[in-house]
Formats: structure tokens, C-alpha cells, sequence
């Protein structure tokens, strides 16, 4: 359908914990298209409905130049033990900090026939499940930055030209 605008920090949508999608209609099916679409540019590992304005529960990944998307994504397993991994939003542009993440991850939810579908990787990809779906419950990674890393995220974001 169209590139979406990046929703920014500050914006409440972000903080929405999505509903999950219960008819598959033409507006999921334009949802699905802008979320695939958006996140077609260089540097974008994954795109969260919440990021361009929607509150149903899906996000789109491009990983290494391969597009998909899912529905109803639910993190059904991580493994491994957590490592410190550098990590960004397209909504906290310019920051970058250390997330505690799972190195591997998998994701189960539906496609637009609603046909069962699986994400599961490693590395970027395990990274970016599970970013998409903290978005997906209402949260930023800078929430999961410890007490003074957080300070510095937040002292960033006043500061920046976007905010």
C-alpha cells in the first residue's frame, strides 16, 4: 500500500499493548502490505504495527534482505543464555545501547490465510523477534536498559533534534 511514517518516543501508540487479529480483512491485508513495504529499506531488520500507527498484533522483519511478516506472533521459545547485544529502534532514532537478548528465538503466529506459521533464527533475526514483540506488549527496548543506561537513553532523547 504505502511507506508508513516511523512513529517517534512520546507517541502514546507505542506504549499500546496490540489486539490480536481476529478477521482477516482488507485492513490487515493493507496493514500487512505497509508493514512489508516500510520496512523495505536498508538498515531495517524489523517493523512493529505499533511503529506506523496500528494496535493489532503483527510485525514484518528484514533480515539480510529477506521480507516476511506474521500475525498474531507469539514467543513461543528463547534459548541460550542471554548475551549483552547492541540494539536500536527506527522510534528512538540515533541511540544505541546494549539490550540483553536471547541468542535464539522462535515466534509462532498466522499468516494472511491464516495458516500457522513459525520465525525462529539466530543471532540479528533471534534479536529482532524478540524486539518486535516487546513492541507488540506496550515496550520499548530502553525498557529493558538498567537504572543508568536508561538515564542516558532518556537524557539523549531530550536533547535530540527529533524529540
Amino acid at each position: 500500500m504505502a511507506k508508513r511514517e516511523i512513529r517517534l518516543f512520546g507517541d502514546p501508540v507505542l506504549r499500546t499493548v496490540c489486539d490480536k487479529v481476529t478477521e482477516i480483512d482488507s485492513g490487515v491485508q493493507a496493514m500487512v502490505a505497509d508493514l512489508v513495504e516500510t520496512v523495505d529499506e536498508p538498515g531495517r531488520a524489523g517493523l512493529a504495527s505499533t511503529q506506523i500507527g496500528y494496535t493489532l498484533r503483527a510485525f514484518s522483519l528484514n533480515i539480510d534482505g529477506h521480507i516476511e511478516y506474521v500475525l498474531n506472533p507469539e514467543l513461543v521459545e528463547v534459548s541460550g543464555e542471554p548475551v549483552p547485544t547492541g540494539e536500536g529502534c527506527l522510534s528512538v532514532p540515533d541511540l544505541w545501547f546494549e539490550v540483553m537478548r536471547y541468542p535464539y528465538a522462535k515466534v509462532r503466529g498466522i499468516d494472511l490465510d491464516g495458516n500457522e506459521i513459525t520465525i525462529e533464527g539466530e543471532g540479528l533475526k533471534a534479536q529482532a523477534l524478540q524486539h518486535e514483540c516487546d513492541h507488540l506488549d506496550g515496550k520499548l527496548y530502553i525498557s529493558r536498559l538498567d537504572r543508568g543506561a536508561r538515564g542516558e537513553a532518556m537524557r539523549q532523547i531530550r536533547t535530540s533534534a527529533w524529540f
